[in-house]
C-alpha cells in the first residue's frame, strides 16, 4: 500500500484487520472509527512507550486533550508497545484517549509508515530541542520495543472516513503541536 493521501478512504472503512491482531477492545476501536459531525479523530502513530519523545508527545496530548474536546476532536495513539508492558509503565496514569498497541506493526504497514533509513535521518535541530524539553520534564528512555528507526505519522479523519490531513514525519520532531492541530479542524 502506498502512503495515504488527503481525501483517500482509510483502512477501517472496510475493517479488514482483526482486533486480536491489534490487541484493542472492539468497542474502543469502533468508538474511534465512527466519526460524526464535528467529532473528527486525529490518529497519531508514534514509536513505543519507552521512547523519551513518545512519552513526551503523549504527555503533551494529555495536557492539550481538553482543547481537542472543545474543538470537537477525538485522539487515538498507536504505539509499537506490548499492551501488558504499557499497562505496567502507565502505573494507573491512563491518558484520556485511546491507545492501540501494535507490537507487530500491522497498522504501520497498512498505512505505509516507514522507518528512517538510519539514525541520522531521524534527527534535526527541532528533535534536539524536543529531547531537551522532554528530559527537563523528567522523561527518560525506557525499554526498547518495535522498530527503533520508526518515524511518526499523523492523520485527521473526516466523517466520511476519508483523510482530511496526512503527515508522514521526516524526523522525530516533524509533527504539528497541539495548537497547529486544532487549526486543522
Amino acid at each position: 500500500m502506498s502512503q495515504i493521501q488527503e481525501n483517500q478512504p482509510v483502512f477501517w472503512k472496510a475493517r479488514p484487520l482483526k482486533t486480536s491482531v491489534l490487541r484493542l477492545p472492539l468497542k474502543a476501536m469502533l468508538r474511534f472509527m465512527r466519526p460524526s459531525g464535528k467529532n473528527l479523530p486525529f490518529c497519531f502513530f508514534l514509536r513505543y512507550y519507552g521512547c523519551t519523545l513518545c512519552q513526551y508527545d503523549i504527555h503533551l496530548l494529555t495536557e492539550g486533550y481538553e482543547k481537542f474536546v472543545m474543538a470537537g476532536a477525538n485522539l487515538l495513539v498507536v504505539l509499537q508497545s506490548d499492551p501488558g508492558k504499557l499497562a505496567e509503565k502507565l502505573e494507573g496514569k491512563v491518558p484520556p484517549f485511546e491507545i492501540i498497541c501494535d507490537p507487530d506493526q500491522t497498522l504501520y504497514k497498512a498505512y505505509d509508515i516507514k522507518p528512517a533509513e538510519n539514525q541520522m535521518k531521524m534527527a534535526s535541530p527541532a528533535v534536539m530541542v524536543k529531547v531537551a524539553k522532554a528530559k527537563a520534564m523528567g522523561f527518560s528512555h525506557g525499554e526498547y520495543e518495535g522498530e527503533e528507526l520508526q518515524l511518526p505519522a499523523l492523520f485527521l479523519v473526516k466523517p466520511d472516513h476519508s483523510v482530511a490531513y496526512a503527515r508522514y514525519a521526516k524526523n522525530l520532531g516533524d509533527l504539528p503541536d497541539v495548537e497547529e492541530m486544532i487549526e486543522l479542524l
